[in-house]
This record gives structure tokens, C-alpha cells and sequence, in this order.
């Protein structure tokens, strides 16, 4: 997919996916932003650098680690991300967290200016993750930290049928490169690629847990990665999907409603820090 094309679907996808995307991912997304906010070890006063970072699940907890007297930047591709990032700030009265629309593969900052930039579950998104882990770099003081977090292997996320699902009914892919970052040590080879030293990553497995089947199915369709795919089927193909992805996880079904397995990874490293200055 040209890169262009792909960062107009993301956008305007998770424009349309804004609303829906807590009710239906909140709870399964916790233990992998748990994880990556533990990696982080923000402390008090610290300067914090969220990219991808959508409706702020990640970015406000960091605001409260780090406290008013540090300060945390939102980014996300998506205009209703941010706009839903900030409101949520402002109910919380969290005044030292800002929020901005941009690229991450571009970043509109200086350099140096962050003690610790995470990636919650983005890079899968972006067509050259690469490069927006070198703009992480870029903006990282030297000694500063990074930490993302990706979903694994497709083999072990149940929900990953939705992707062959929606891309049977479309001309292109919808998410190419999705599940590539989780595929061994992937995730942590990119890292050092970009430039981080010490890189260390682990695997988390978790449960996701869905109430019916309709908000299994609003969850792959309406809350996530294929909303634009999603949003441009008429009422048979919406049904045909549905059925088809309600049959692909009826394996996991519990009673009325559905565990599926899914899995994260989260990487870590640091920028090297800066030589010392000759006398």
C-alpha cells in the first residue's frame, strides 16, 4: 500500500473508530499498557513523549506519574483521538498534559526535549515504523528512555481473523504490516536499528474478554483498525462479515460470551548518552 494511501486510512479510520474505542478496548488493552507504563518507571517531574497515543489511556497515567511539575505530549494521526484525548484531560484536571495532531514518522519537535517517549500499540499502524522509532530517538534526550508495546504473534491474538475477513471484501490490504513487529524478537531488532542501546523486550499473554457476540464483532469492525473498511459496507456485506468473523472465534466461546487469547510484546531501550565533552 503507498504510504500516503495507508496514513489517510489510518486517520480517517480512527476518526470513525474515536467514540467506540474505550468502551470495547479499555479492558482488553490494560495489561499491555500496564506493562509498558511499568517499563517506563516515570518519576516525578519528568518530561513524557506519547505517540499514538489516541483517546489518552496511556498518556494521562503518565501525567499523573510524572505530576504537575512534569509534563506530558499527546500525538496521534487522528483529529477525534486528540480532541477526545483532550477532553478527557480536562475532566481530569490534568493540566500538564497537552495534546497534538502529527506523524509520527515526522514529528513536529525539537530534538532532545523528552526524558521518555512510549509507543502504546501504534507502531503496527505506521508504513515505516522504522522511522518513527528514530524520530522517538531524535526527540529523546541523550540517556532517555523508550518504550512500545505491539500485539504478537498472529497465530496467538484469536481476534487476528478479522483482518482476512475484511480484506476479502476491499481491494487492498487494510492493516499490511499488523502483526510483522510481534513476530519473534522483531520488535527489538527494529529498536536497536533506530539506535536505541540495552534493548530488552518479553511477550505477555493475555485473555480478551468480550460479553455477547455482538460486542465481539463491534470490537473487530467498529472500534478498531478495519472502521473505515467497515464503515464503507453496505448492510449484506456487514452481515456477511460479521458472520464470518463470529465463526472464526466460536472456539473460544464461554457461555454467552467469548475469551479470546490475544498477546502483546513490549520493548525497551535507551539512547546513548552523550560523550563526555573534551577539556
Amino acid at each position: 500500500m503507498d504510504p500516503r494511501v495507508q496514513r489517510r486510512v489510518q486517520r480517517y479510520g480512527w476518526d470513525l473508530a474515536a467514540q467506540d474505542y474505550e468502551p470495547l478496548w479499555q479492558a482488553q488493552l490494560a495489561d499491555a499498557q500496564r506493562a509498558l507504563l511499568e517499563a517506563a518507571a516515570l518519576t516525578p517531574g519528568e518530561r513524557v513523549l506519547d505517540v499514538a497515543c489516541g483517546t489518552a489511556l496511556v498518556t494521562l497515567e503518565a501525567a499523573r506519574a510524572v505530576g504537575p511539575q512534569g509534563h506530558v505530549l499527546g500525538v496521534d494521526l487522528s483529529d477525534r483521538m486528540v480532541a477526545a484525548a483532550r477532553a478527557r484531560a480536562q475532566a481530569g484536571a490534568l493540566r500538564h498534559a497537552d495534546f497534538a495532531r502529527g506523524d509520527a514518522e515526522a514529528l513536529a519537535l525539537p530534538d532532545g526535549g523528552f526524558d521518555v517517549a512510549l509507543c502504546a500499540l501504534g507502531l503496527m499502524y505506521m508504513p515505516d515504523p522504522l522511522q518513527a522509532l528514530r524520530e522517538m530517538r531524535r526527540v529523546l534526550r541523550p540517556g532517555g528512555r523508550m518504550v512500545a508495546a505491539v500485539w504478537g504473534e498472529r497465530a496467538r491474538c484469536g481476534w487476528s481473523s478479522v483482518f482476512p475477513i475484511v480484506e476479502a471484501e476491499v481491494a487492498s490490504d487494510v492493516c499490511p504490516l499488523f502483526f510483522g513487529l510481534g513476530q519473534a524478537d522483531a520488535l527489538a531488532r527494529l529498536c536497536a536499528e533506530a539506535g536505541f542501546e540495552g534493548v530488552a523486550s518479553n511477550r505477555i499473554a493475555v485473555t480478551l474478554h468480550y460479553a455477547d457476540v455482538d460486542q465481539a464483532c463491534d470490537a473487530a469492525f467498529v472500534g478498531g483498525p478495519v472502521a473505515l473498511a467497515w464503515s464503507r459496507f453496505d448492510g449484506t456485506v456487514r452481515q456477511r462479515v460479521r458472520a464470518r468473523y463470529a465463526e472464526s472465534i466460536a472456539g473460544w466461546r464461554t457461555g454467552n460470551g467469548f475469551g479470546l487469547p490475544g498477546e502483546f510484546v513490549v520493548a525497551h531501550g535507551v539512547v546513548p548518552a552523550a560523550p563526555p565533552e573534551r577539556a
